[in-house]
């Protein structure tokens, strides 16, 4: 099965290149309405003592918001001429922006309350993000001019 997901994922990314909008903005989107989804939920997890439940909650936070500054720096740098820490600036800074409107979101989900420590948590993930991000790019760029 393996052998025939590749390919097809493959092909399909090929295809999709085609239309630079869809293929650069669509996983952002869809990453940032999943998001959404999980903020939506009333009580998304039922971990059995609460340091567990603040472990998963944390590491969640985390490492969507590192996924969402990753893909904000990836649509924005394919439309955008200026340098490379202003696309990280700008892609870190509206990271920060759905963070704090997601939690601002939760104020309004029975059971969820917004959390200013969470916006924190989502901001060291999206820090952390672009760091990796930007030091996988790096690789690349060696490895390309070898």
């Amino acid at each position: 099965m393996r052998e025939a997901l590749f390919p097809t994922v493959e092909a399909t990314l090929k295809r999709l290149r085609r239309w630079p909008m869809l293929y650069y903005w669509l996983p952002l989107i869809a990453w940032m309405g999943i998001i959404f989804w999980f903020s939506a939920q009333p009580e998304p997890f039922d971990l059995p003592e609460s340091w567990q439940e603040d472990l998963v909650a944390n590491a969640g936070h985390a490492i969507g918001y590192a996924g969402l500054g990753l893909l904000w720096w990836r649509a924005l740098a394919a439309r955008l001429t200026s340098s490379d820490r202003w696309t990280l600036a700008l892609a870190f800074l509206l990271t920060l922006l759905y963070a704090i409107s997601d939690e601002y979101h939760q104020t309004f989900v029975p059971g969820r309350s917004g959390n200013l420590g969470d916006v924190l948590i989502d901001a060291v993930g999206a820090g952390f993000g672009l760091w990796l991000g930007r030091r996988w790019q790096k690789g690349q760029d060696a490895a390309g001019s070898t």
